[in-house]
């Protein structure tokens, strides 16, 4: 797997705050046993200028600052001042968590009870009477151990966030005809902080054609080559133009990031992209997408800002599949009924299908990953019993077996956003099919393609982040104010336009 270097790395700190008729050293010790929490490698930093005022405040931020940190917690160790710690979330320059002590001990409840069950309360009255935002944990009251805990659930919400504090999402061409349900106002995005480059396809054909003969395309062939393996590498002499693409989009990021520090891409790849470029680009697609720098296919704004959120959170490569076919019904008898530790319904299941975009490493060695040409294309685009030539490109193989994350943060026609998420795995189950392909399985999913999916107006593609990530991605939604966000409900709890009596 590649390195991942498209995201920040952060770098946590913790700031104790203390109200002046508490005793200052209550809260001080317990944010050292925190900090004590803590492995080597999952170092925080730990601001000595405990916060009772102020002028407290602004040392301790500065503190923080200087120490090179970009995300927060600050810790009510006792009651803690209600305008001196929300103040720390105005002045600090990156997200911020807010948690509190848990009391210790039975026999110690005079001058070792520190009341932050009650402070939190002012504290989160506070951060809204000043509209700050900041993310409170679930349970936010707890021990070391506790809120160590905490911190580190906070780590990767406080990854995406900065991510897109600090994003460029750069498109190529508008959305193909008879794809509108990629529809994406771009308003949303500057809500949020993303920027965005819109460019035509004639701007990257030109930059394409200027890396012609560029020096470094043999290098990149050699890392195709050894990536691919013999077996997969069925087109060697698609590998230089491929290459050659690969080179004119990281260069097309470092030259337009401008005063952003991350790139993201979405598209547009058909139906003009194989014959003027010679090739279908997934592959290069999904070889960016395995360092960080998602490619969404067909000019899908959105689905390039979700694959991104989930790079951030995971730390690792996700894809982008269209929610694409049923399982039919022989296939869940034979392979999946009953066979699982969930007892999934027919109606459970779904693939989950791009032409070839996801990263080899989410790939099932098993299927024989390789690079193949795209079927639909060749039979649109190439002549009728022709051998393939341009629509060749493909990354295919079955998509690995795991737990995974579907999601998707989308701006409705309205410009509001909106999001999905829900768990659940790839099945190891053979796909007998082609592109890059699995069979999902996701409970209750028969419902929620229907109450959410459908009677939300989502479009078909899907983000899929490999791991269960539901926790931090609805933590990261719901700070950036997207009020409705959806999930698969349970059976038995009916979504609003639901039949009660269906059944």
């Amino acid at each position: 797997m590649e390195k991942i270097t498209n995201i920040p790395d952060v770098k946590m700190g913790i700031i104790a705050v203390s109200r002046d008729c508490f005793v200052i050293s209550l809260s001080e010790r317990r944010r050292a046993e925190i900090v004590k929490s803590f492995s080597k490698d999952d170092f925080i930093y730990e601001a000595k200028t405990t916060v009772e005022n102020e002028n407290d405040m602004i040392k301790a931020v500065e503190e923080v600052k200087k120490a090179g940190c970009n995300a927060l917690c600050v810790f009510l160790g006792n009651f803690g001042p209600e305008t001196p710690e929300t103040l720390i979330a105005k002045y600090f320059d990156g997200p911020v968590m807010y948690a509190s002590a848990a009391e210790e001990h039975g026999n110690d409840l005079i001058n070792g009870r520190g009341d932050a069950y009650c402070g939190m309360l002012n504290c989160s009255y506070n951060l809204g009477l000043r509209h700050l935002k900041a993310v409170i944990p679930e349970y936010p009251v707890g021990t070391a151990d506790d809120v160590a805990k905490m911190i580190s659930d906070f780590v990767p919400v406080a990854r995406a966030l900065i991510g897109l504090a600090n994003l460029k999402l750069i498109t190529f061409g508008p959305r193909p005809q008879d794809f509108f349900a990629c529809n994406a106002p771009i308003k949303a995005l500057y809500d949020i902080g993303v920027e965005i480059q819109e460019n035509s396809e004639l701007d990257l054909l030109v930059s394409y054609r200027a890396h012609k003969d560029d020096k470094r395309i043999p290098e990149v062939v050699k890392d195709m080559e050894k990536e691919l393996g013999t077996g997969g590498n069925q087109f060697p002499d698609m590998l230089p133009r491929m290459a050659q693409f690969e080179l004119t989009l990281l260069d097309w990021a470092e030259a337009n990031k401008g005063s952003r520090k991350y790139v993201v891409f979405a598209d547009k790849c058909w139906p003009a992209f194989p014959k003027e470029f010679g090739f279908e680009p997934c592959y290069v697609n999904s070889r960016l997408a395995s360092r960080g720098i998602p490619v969404a296919c067909e000019v899908d704004i959105y689905g390039a800002l979700s694959e991104y959120i989930g790079t951030c959170v995971t730390g690792a490569p996700v894809t982008l599949l269209d929610i694409n076919n049923s399982v039919p019904a022989d296939m869940y008898e034979s392979e999946i009924k009953g066979k699982f530790a969930y007892d999934y319904k027919l109606n459970d299941t779904f693939m989950g299908f791009h032409c070839g975009n996801t990263s080899f490493c989410r790939l099932n060695p098993a299927s024989k990953p390789a690079v193949k040409y795209q079927l639909i294309q060749h039979r649109l685009l190439e002549p009728k019993d022709s051998k393939p030539d341009f629509t060749r490109g493909t990354l295919e193989g079955d998509i690995a077996a795991g737990d995974i994350t579907f999601f998707r943060l989308q701006s409705a026609a309205d410009t509001t956003l909106h999001a999905y998420i829900a768990q659940g795995e790839v099945l190891p189950v053979a796909t007998r099919s082609f592109g890059g392909i699995g069979v999902f399985a996701i409970p209750e999913m028969g419902r929620f393609y229907r109450h959410v999916l459908i009677t939300k107006r989502y479009p078909h593609h899907g983000a899929v982040a490999f791991g269960h990530a539901g926790k931090a991605l609805y933590t990261i939604f719901n700070y950036l104010g997207v009020q409705d966000i959806a999930y698969n409900k349970p059976a038995g709890q009916l979504y609003c336009d639901e039949n009660p009596f269906q059944n």
